[in-house]
């Protein structure tokens, strides 16, 4: 059945946003598919979007009835940008908003966090979701799947820390049915897959399913800064050591039934992301600093 209205998807070429559309779509809703570089999807209809360009605001929202909303990635204070578009994305007359943020991340905290704090104040019908990590991480153009790919080696920082990684298969599912439903959630939901998994798993599932040795190379976090640091900026670096850090000491180690309670079934498992990925040859796209990308 077709929601009145129309959803704009920002972020529609990422990792979550595609999904989220293409599941949109599928399911006979109207989309808008926004990016800076907009690729045409089936079904929806696409556009022009660029958070440091108010001029594009306009036309993206244009009819639009609820948002689905990815921050601009790698931006330490999104909320400088986000915050006026959703006052003017209220104004246009968006009734439900759904955020992408980040498990690590509270409502109030850093980064997307002041987001989260505001979004129930501009919106009566809204959600926020918060991924743990990404299991696209370790099949697409992330630092781990192309370490994978080059050394047979994921380096991490995390010790024997686990994680409760997620499809992101599963992540756009969830967001549909917050975007969807007759109620909105409003509320935040901590998404994880089925079971909670250290890096050392991670390379032991790898190897059994491809064929190829992998293993986990452990780290301290400042070798992982200072590793990370040719790559990216050094203070980027840090922050992401630090994150590594933080799952060492257990932040991460946690599994949520949130997939199964609204989606109906189950999350999807690291070994069935790996057996799907070698069917289809997908080369999965990265998603940036977090929302899981981290993930």
């Amino acid at each position: 059945m077709t929601t009145t209205g129309t959803t704009l998807v920002i972020g529609a070429t990422g990792t979550t946003g595609s999904r989220t559309t293409a599941q949109l779509t599928a399911a006979g809703h109207r989309v808008r598919a926004a990016g800076r570089r907009p690729r045409p999807a089936a079904g929806a209809e696409p556009v022009v979007f660029d958070w440091y360009d108010p001029a594009t605001h306009a036309a993206a929202l244009d009819g639009a009835d609820r948002v689905y909303l990815v921050p601009p990635v790698g931006d330490p204070d999104p909320a400088s940008v986000m915050v006026p578009f959703l006052h003017r994305a209220r104004s246009a007359g968006v009734h439900r908003a759904v955020l992408l943020s980040a498990s690590a991340i509270p409502e109030g905290g850093p980064a997307v966090g002041k987001v989260h704090q505001v979004l129930p104040e501009l919106f009566e019908q809204w959600a926020v979701l918060r991924p743990s990590w990404f299991m696209q991480n370790f099949t697409g153009t992330h630092a781990h799947a192309r370490s994978i790919r080059d050394e047979g080696v994921v380096r991490t920082a995390t010790g024997s820390g686990r994680v409760g990684f997620v499809d992101a298969e599963d992540i756009a599912a969830v967001a549909v049915r917050a975007l969807t439903d007759e109620r909105a959630p409003c509320t935040d939901l901590v998404l994880t897959g089925p079971e909670a998994l250290s890096h050392d798993d991670i390379a032991a599932i790898v190897t059994e399913v491809t064929g190829r040795p992998v293993v986990h190379r452990r780290l301290s976090p400042e070798q992982l800064r200072d590793h990370l640091a040719g790559e990216v900026p050094v203070e980027f670096a840090a922050l992401l050591a630090g994150l590594d850090l933080a799952i060492a000491r257990g932040a991460e180690d946690r599994v949520t039934d949130t997939v199964q309670r609204l989606t109906g079934r189950p999350p999807g498992t690291f070994r069935a992301l790996l057996h799907r990925t070698a069917r289809t040859g997908v080369r999965q796209r990265p998603p940036g600093v977090r929302g899981g990308g981290r993930g």
